[in-house]
């Protein structure tokens, strides 16, 4: 997988307790490594969990890795973004896309 450093990888078991549990909104990238776009965002999201960490937490979920959440989700392309506010999802946006027009989507939910 394409690790994005400083963002945490979560699974279908931690799932529940680091998204759906958190205290803050989150952004979870759905992500592959077969995935070049998904490879892009890295750095992205690299920067976005170090800039926001006080008011937004980001995690990776590898689909292969994790087919429960990612069915449950419906998530069919990569990388898919959704972020998640007391449980629920509340955005969801797919493809590789620059920092400041991904910042500026999150603006509304953070």
């Amino acid at each position: 997988m394409t690790k994005a450093t400083g963002v945490p990888e979560v699974t279908d078991t931690d799932f529940e307790t680091e998204v759906l549990g958190a205290d803050l909104p989150v952004l979870v990238e759905f992500t592959a490594d077969w995935c070049p776009p998904c490879r892009q965002m890295a750095p992205v999201l690299s920067a976005l969990a170090a800039e926001e960490s006080d008011r937004l937490k980001v995690v990776q979920l590898n689909v292969d890795m994790n087919p429960l959440t990612t069915n449950t989700y419906r998530v069919l392309s990569m990388p898919t973004f959704m972020v998640f506010r007391a449980g629920e999802p509340v955005r969801s946006m797919v493809g590789a896309r620059p920092k400041r027009r991904l910042l500026e989507e999150l603006s509304d939910v953070l």
